[in-house]
Formats: C-alpha cells, structure tokens, sequence
C-alpha cells in the first residue's frame, strides 16, 4: 500500500458516501465485509477490493462511478512526457500538504525522506531532530499518508522499517481564491497504489 492511498481514503470515503447514497453504501459495505473482511474504509486502501464489489452491484457502470469519485479528488495534467504529474483538488487532501509543509520539522522529514528511503535514526539524524519530538512528527506523516513503510532491513536481528514520501515532487499552486497541489509519482509509486493500479489513469 502506498502512502498516497492513506493520504486519499478519508476523502474517498466521503465522496463515496455522496455519490452512491447511504443505503448503496451499507449494502456495499456489506457486501465488502462478507467477501474480504474489510470495511468501505479499509477497502479504499486495497482499492482493487472496492473495485471488484463495484462491478458487482454496478457492472461496467462501475468505471463512470469510479471516474466520477476520483475527478472530486485529482485529475491528470496533461502532459506529452508521461511523467505522472497529478493535481489534487480536494480541499482535505490539500490542507494536509499544506499543513505538514507549514511545519519546519515535518517539512525536513518529507524532504529527507523524498531522495531515498531511511530508517527513523537517519532521518532524526539527517534533520538534527529530538527523538521524542521527531518520532511523533514522523509518526503523524505516516498517519496522515505522506510518509510509508517501504521495506524492511534487518540490524542486529532486529527487523527495521524504511520510510519514503508519498510522491517524487509537489508544487503548490494559488490562483485567485482555488488552491491546487500539484504531485508528481514515480513508476514505483504507481505500482505500490492500488488506486492507481486499479483505475489506470
């Protein structure tokens, strides 16, 4: 799973519960729970789930419900390079970004971790943190999906996770009175979302 699905579920699960209605909803939830175990909530983190029950109950329609959702959240910048520029629209997702950058001790964590994957020492160390301080702010990036576990290593046989941020580059963009964020996503990063797997953008 990668951060940006974390960083998206919130929103989609609103947008969801908008579009289709509270019933439609419930006998998806239902249904998502009798055949994976999985609430509507954890399913939009393992999308290609969600995907599967959509089909179900909506056959093909399921791909107008699917775009639809998704053009509340982001859409594709058009671009002859193909280099997975996004731009984000959704108010929640936005005011995330915004407020993880607003903040110099996070703001140094994503920039750490946005060159490689590090371990939480490297990081502390990298951006001359606490540790008290600095776990609870790499902690809340992690919760709020701009940070991800992306592999483990083993140190003196103990198991050690490595964090990366949730997209390559990000501009932020102020026109008028609309704010946009603007993302950038590797080839990596496409294939560790199950959203973007699933809906092929």
């Amino acid at each position: 799973m990668s951060g940006l699905d974390h960083l998206l579920a919130k929103s989609l699960n609103e947008i969801i519960a908008k579009n289709l209605g509270a019933k439609t909803v419930k006998k998806i939830d239902d249904r998502l729970f009798e055949k994976f175990g999985l609430s509507i909530t954890q399913s939009i983190e393992e999308f290609d789930k969600l995907d599967l029950v959509l089909r179900e109950f909506f056959g093909k329609g399921a791909d107008g419900i699917e775009k639809k959702i998704f053009e509340n959240i982001f859409h594709t910048k058009s671009n002859k390079s193909k280099d997975h520029w996004y731009t984000l629209s959704d108010s929640y997702v936005n005011s995330v970004i915004l407020q993880a950058f607003g903040d110099l001790e996070k703001k140094k964590i994503i920039e750490s971790v946005s060159s490689s994957p590090k371990i939480i020492n490297d990081i502390l160390k990298d951006c001359q943190l606490p540790r008290t301080s600095g776990y609870r702010k790499i902690n809340s990036l992690i919760d709020d999906g701009l940070i991800y576990q992306t592999e483990q290593i083993v140190v003196d046989n103990k198991k050690i996770n490595k964090y990366a941020c949730a997209f390559s580059n990000l501009k932020i963009n102020i026109e008028k009175d609309k704010l946009t964020v603007d993302v950038q996503l590797s080839d990596s990063d496409i294939l560790k979302s199950s959203i973007f797997q699933t809906i092929q953008i």
